[in-house]
């Protein structure tokens, strides 16, 4: 059975989508809140409009960065709790469309994801004066192992959450995969809508968040899993947390190295959505062997 049809399997009446999409974000909202006040206890910020530059200079960017990530551990863990209990399905059938999961495929796109980043940034390095130097081993040995245990927790509740239950959602609703991966995606990016960069780019940066989800969404289908999609995400949220981090995005972290341009919808996004990633499609076509990309993402669903 195709993954997208994985989700006619169980219980899938209005009461159970409704109990699971409210749970999953109510659970992330209190623990965002509970999290936030926390932090709030160890300063004297307010909480309804804090300073998060104080709180972080107070508690630690690594400490911070692990109070950011809990929510979405606690909402993955909801998440896979209403499938098994509301909906009656197996956990895996929300990951992927194989007997188990595929941890080759998973490894294999977050070390591609990993070897373009690490080249993008060799040559910010060598040609730009931007990149400079931030290395602490006090605060890296920390980074690092918060960012290895729970940055995949919060890539894998998107990845399954969007590409995994509201992808079989909306493809078994309306019958048409590519209304599927649109729709998807189009929240995708409204998620991030409030992060920090997009007071600095603008909402045109929500392009690159609702066009990576049509990126990732199109892998999930033509090799109906989730493995490549969660390998490329954990990978870009590892590496920008250890490798290089900037005053202005989302997880502002102790990185090896900072990046002290000014925020631009530039061209190293421009040629992530327009070829970086279509070649990443071929890529992964040819490795997986996929055929029928018309009847996977265009034909209606049976």
């Amino acid at each position: 059975m195709r993954f997208i049809q994985l989700g006619q399997k169980g219980n899938n009446n209005f009461n159970s989508i409704f109990l699971t999409i409210v749970a999953v974000v109510a659970v992330f909202f209190v623990a965002q809140v509970v999290s936030l006040i926390i932090a709030l206890s160890f300063t004297l910020e307010d909480l309804v409009s804090p300073n998060l530059n104080s709180i972080v200079n107070v508690l630690g960017a690594n400490t911070f960065l692990a109070i950011q990530l809990l929510p979405f551990l606690f909402a993955l863990i909801t998440l896979l709790f209403c499938m098994k209990f509301i909906h009656k399905r197996s956990i895996l059938s929300v990951l992927t469309s194989r007997n188990n999961i595929d941890w080759k495929r998973f490894f294999l796109s977050a070390f591609v994801w990993l070897a373009i980043m690490g080249i993008n940034l060799f040559m910010a390095i060598r040609f730009s004066d931007s990149i400079q130097w931030n290395f602490n081993v006090q605060t890296f040995i920390p980074l690092l192992l918060v960012s290895i245990v729970l940055i995949p927790f919060q890539t894998t509740c998107e990845e399954v959450f969007f590409r995994g239950y509201l992808l079989q959602l909306f493809g078994t609703s309306f019958r048409l995969p590519w209304l599927a991966v649109l729709i998807t995606s189009v929240l995708f990016g409204m998620i991030h809508a409030g992060n920090p960069e997009i007071d600095y780019i603008g909402y045109v940066a929500l392009l690159y968040y609702i066009l990576t989800g049509v990126f990732l969404s199109i892998i999930t289908v033509m090799d109906e899993g989730l493995e490549l999609s969660m390998g490329y995400h954990a990978a870009n949220n590892v590496f920008g947390a250890i490798l290089v981090t900037n005053t202005w995005q989302a997880f502002q972290t102790d990185a090896i190295f900072i990046d002290n341009s000014k925020p631009t919808f530039g061209i190293e996004m421009i040629l992530s959505l327009i070829v970086i990633q279509p070649l990443l499609l071929l890529l992964y076509a040819k490795i997986y062997r996929w055929k029928d990309w018309k009847k996977k993402l265009f034909q209606p669903l049976n």
